[in-house]
């Protein structure tokens, strides 16, 4: 039997500044110009220039490399730059690889960003357009002639197979909706501010493939979003209160594919969720009950559900009825269901508001918080706390 390394990042790294563009359904610039704008407000918030900035990490999918935008931004020489995969289940990675080039002394400062024109550019949700030949795609050449085309379209298998495993009927799914419509509908940065539902609402909204609705299923947003991490040591002289890295961790599950995982043993769960979270109960030292607020990735709200039951919040089958409860704060800043679809990075930045006690829905004495990624897909997670 093998024995892990003990992981030894925690406590060494910290998000010191957030930024964002506004978000909206025609932005009317580039995609180049919207990451910019980010990172430019995310370095003013954390009392930086560009001329500290030594590092970048963003997705495989982001059409702005981390040279163009350093030279647009007017951020001068890089040690240290990478890029992550799997779309959405990047975004905890994009901190987890900062904080491990700050760790290793092989960068100081590191800025994450995501931008993109999803709304008005590229839809990820309208599904498989083209395909460059690849392994990936050979995997999905077993779904694609089955009409399953769409991220809606692979989600709701799982979703199937949940409500029947559990006993459950799609009205369960409308929980989710509701709180987080509930929480944008009070954050002026929200697409859907002003505008909660119920769960007639939910339940009275258009079926996109069954048994999602169209309630069920995340926005398209332009913007941008981005995020800058350093050394703890170096955080307690800046601005803000150190949005501090406890834990970090990536997974993927056995016979993980992207978003198609219909051949492995249980699809009424996520895998590659149950990896991370295993990872970060393990190195953070803490477990369900010492979390105040989950940003919980939402692209479609049955994967909520089946989070809070691999991170063990619930039993499984018992989640729709947990986030009914509101026993713990969940998606703050609306989600990506209410606020915006920044790929999850928006999410990150709602953890630190809420650790710095300055998020629009604060959560009084919120010193840990819980944050995952795309779902479905290889994913990652962060455990970020206030620092001392």
């Amino acid at each position: 039997m093998s024995v892990r390394a003990k992981d030894t990042l925690g406590g060494r790294a910290a998000v010191v500044g957030i930024g964002a563009t506004e978000f909206s359904k025609d932005s009317g610039r580039s995609e180049l110009r919207l990451s910019v704008e980010a990172v430019r407000a995310a370095l003013d918030d954390a009392g930086l220039y560009p001329a500290d900035v030594d590092g970048m990490v963003t997705f495989t999918m982001d059409t702005s490399p981390e040279i163009t935008v350093a030279q647009a931004a007017g951020i001068g020489e890089l040690s240290f730059f990478s890029r992550i995969h799997y779309g959405g289940g990047a975004a905890c990675a994009t901190v987890q690889q900062a904080a491990l080039a700050v760790a290793a002394g092989m960068a100081e400062v590191v800025v994450c960003y995501r931008a993109f024109n999803e709304r008005s550019g590229r839809r990820f949700g309208s599904g498989v357009q083209h395909r460059e030949a690849s392994a990936e795609g050979v995997a999905l050449g077993w779904s694609l002639p089955s009409g399953l085309l769409t991220p809606a379209s692979w989600v709701a298998m799982a979703a199937r197979r949940y409500l029947y495993t559990h006993g459950l009927t799609p009205d369960a799914f409308g929980q989710v909706a509701v709180v987080d419509r509930a929480y944008a509908a009070t954050n002026p940065a929200a697409y859907f501010h002003g505008r909660p539902i119920t769960l007639a609402d939910h339940a009275a909204s258009r079926w996109i493939v069954e048994p999602l609705r169209l309630l069920d299923c995340c926005q398209e947003t332009d913007g941008g979003q981005a995020l800058v991490v350093t050394s703890v040591e170096r955080a307690r002289d800046l601005p803000h209160v150190p949005a501090v890295v406890a834990a970090a961790a990536q997974g993927a599950g056995r016979a993980q594919e992207q978003m198609t995982s219909f051949y492995r043993d249980d699809l009424s769960g996520l895998p590659e969720m149950g990896v991370v979270a295993r990872q970060l109960w393990r190195t953070s030292g803490m477990g369900p009950a010492d979390i105040d607020v989950a940003v919980l990735y939402d692209h479609f709200t049955p994967f909520v559900l089946m989070q809070l039951e691999e991170f063990g919040f619930c039993e499984p089958g018992a989640a729709a009825g947990f986030v009914a409860s509101r026993t713990l704060p969940l998606n703050t800043h609306g989600g990506q269901l209410g606020e915006a679809y920044l790929h999850g990075m928006n999410g990150i930045a709602e953890a630190v508001r809420q650790l710095r006690g300055t998020a629009v829905n604060g959560i009084s004495g919120a010193a840990r918080t819980l944050v995952t990624a795309g779902t479905g897909v290889p994913t990652s997670g962060l455990i970020l706390t206030a620092d001392g």
